[in-house]
């Protein structure tokens, strides 16, 4: 069965990218605008992945980590902020919310399908 992988940013032009970035890669990418969208989703499906931007509008990426974090379902399940956010201190609050991976953009596709893989446990030729 194919990984599930949420991602979460308001730029449609990320979620557009990241979109055909890697479906062709025979993941099932579901693409939300907003954390409450994005926890609605969670609820109705089970997801093997979670990117997510850091600044959107109503609930930043490091709220809306917390909140996934307290659903029994997704303690465990890997989350990848991918923001323009490149502090230290951005970093730290990432992983600090329940992050695992922390990258910042831009990133070239090729780094990230090897990161979204590892992230999935998945060995690539």
């Amino acid at each position: 069965m194919a990984k599930r992988i949420l991602v979460v940013d308001d730029d449609e032009m990320v979620l557009m990218a990241l979109d055909e970035l890697l479906k062709p890669e025979g993941y099932e990418v579901q693409t939300v605008s907003a954390g409450s969208e994005a926890l609605q989703k969670l609820d109705q499906g089970g997801y093997d992945l979670l990117m997510l931007d850091v600044i959107m509008p109503e609930m930043d990426g490091y709220e809306l980590c917390k909140r996934i974090r307290e659903k029994e379902k997704y303690k465990e399940t890997p989350v990848i902020f991918l923001t323009a956010k490149s502090r230290d201190e951005d970093r730290a609050r990432g992983l600090e919310a329940g992050g695992n991976l922390y990258l910042s953009k831009p990133i070239s596709p090729d780094k990230l399908l090897g990161i979204v893989s590892d992230a999935l446990g998945e060995k690539k030729h």
